[in-house]
């Protein structure tokens, strides 16, 4: 089981992980022992995630997001298995976080009536320039 905070917690038949070879770090020992983590968390079919959450979530993933609902977490930053099983855990954890956090609405605003002036005045300013380059008659 995986907390995220005081109200989430995910339950172990939601998260699957898989164990594969890594590139990186390691010398021969990358080539025996699997020790990159794939973390699948069905994540659409959570009951403890909100809808507003789920497509927050969804937003936040991106490509890692599947066509089935599930969001995909590959780590292979260790040369330790269960070092990258956690390092996976926290990036869900983390995402989730971030997804929990419902977004300001942007309340669009007006340029003041100054700053539309000013910017006339220099477009006239600047017109006035351009016209005397032209041809001296």
């Amino acid at each position: 089981m995986l907390r995220v905070n005081d109200f989430i917690t995910i339950q172990d038949w939601e998260l699957t992980e898989q164990f594969s070879r890594s590139s990186g770090p390691g010398g021969q020992n990358v080539n025996k022992v699997s020790t990159a983590v794939e973390l699948r968390f069905e994540a659409e079919r959570s009951p403890n995630l909100p809808d507003p959450v789920k497509r927050r979530l969804k937003k936040l993933a991106g490509r890692r997001w599947t066509l089935d609902g599930a969001l995909i977490l590959r780590v292979e930053d260790t040369r330790s298995q269960a070092r990258n099983r956690e390092i996976a855990r926290e990036r869900l954890t983390d995402l989730i976080v971030k997804s929990l956090e419902a977004p300001k609405r942007r309340i669009p605003t007006k340029p003041t009536k100054g700053s539309v002036r000013r910017r006339l005045e220099e477009k006239k300013q600047r017109g006035e320039v351009k016209a005397l380059r032209g041809k001296v008659e």
